[in-house]
């Protein structure tokens, strides 16, 4: 698979990826250049408010910020998902649960995930659509408009940034990776800081790259290791799938691949033993 930027793929030739993006019948690859095309228009959108007074934020019952770019964004994809899949159901951060006749399709969307990032000009806010069919993730798409980057995969397809074939780190140990964060605060309320302190002291070194950009950073092999110890369903979307295809893990402490636990953890397969051992120790 190849890509014309963000907004369009295009055929290539006969491959071994293009044959298992068929689930059980099921060919994948419409799905796929719907998430793309939709999560870039909805990116063009948020564009308009970034970085402008319109930009600035409400705040919410849980004194999270939202803004009109995150509520105009996710009726943008809802209107797409209701114009080309009238009956899939669909769960979004801003308008909650839509349920439709075609409960084995769900689609998953966050429309700005690091709404904190964006009302504060940092680039590294993404659009985040991920489809799940009979229960598992299956097609997922991470936007982040004001950087230009796409990352995106479906099972068996292989997971592309930017058009091209996207991997994880080859790392062999912690003591050589990189690991990411967001709220050193938010480890503290979960009673999470031992687990983030032996992290701290055992990998090469730390960013701050955070909310969806440090899952991203995991799935392309630009760091090793990324821990958010609170994530809502809508966070995780797209990710299992885009991990899974770039050889890597998203899912919760414990080792189980999950959009569900309210907790979530990408590293390559590789790491992964290193990294719930550490974790986990008491």
């Amino acid at each position: 698979m190849r890509t014309l930027g963000p907004t369009r793929m295009v055929a290539g030739p006969p491959s071994r990826a293009r044959e298992g993006c068929y689930l059980g019948g099921m060919n994948l690859r419409p799905y796929l250049e719907f998430g793309v095309q939709t999560a870039y228009e909805a990116g063009t959108l948020t564009l308009g408010y970034f970085g402008t007074e319109a930009g600035r934020p409400e705040f919410k019952a849980d004194d999270t910020p939202v803004t009109v770019a995150d509520r105009e964004a996710e009726r943008l994809i809802r209107e797409r998902i209701e114009a080309h899949y009238p009956k899939h159901a669909v769960l979004g951060e801003e308008y909650g649960e839509a349920e439709r006749t075609d409960t084995d399709h769900r689609w998953i969307v966050d429309p700005i995930d690091g709404t904190k990032s964006f009302v504060r000009g940092v680039p590294l806010y993404g659009v985040l659509i991920g489809l799940q069919i009979e229960g598992v993730c299956e097609v997922g798409v991470a936007y982040f408009p004001a950087i230009d980057e796409m990352v995106c995969a479906a099972t068996g397809e292989g997971c592309y940034r930017n058009g091209r074939r996207a991997r994880v780190s080859t790392t062999q140990t912690l003591a050589q990776a990189m690991a990411c964060y967001t709220d050193v605060a938010s480890f503290g309320e979960q009673g999470r800081t031992e687990a983030l302190t032996r992290l701290l002291a055992t990998v090469a070194g730390t960013r701050g790259w955070s909310d969806a950009y440090g899952h991203a950073l995991v799935a392309t092999g630009r760091v090793e290791v990324m821990l958010d110890p609170i994530m809502n369903t809508w966070d995780c979307g797209p990710f299992p799938p885009i991990l899974r295809e770039a050889g890597g893990y998203f899912g919760d402490w414990s080792g189980n691949e999950t959009i569900y636990s309210g907790e979530a953890m990408s590293t390559t397969r590789l790491l992964l033993p290193e990294v719930l051992s550490l974790i986990e120790s008491r």
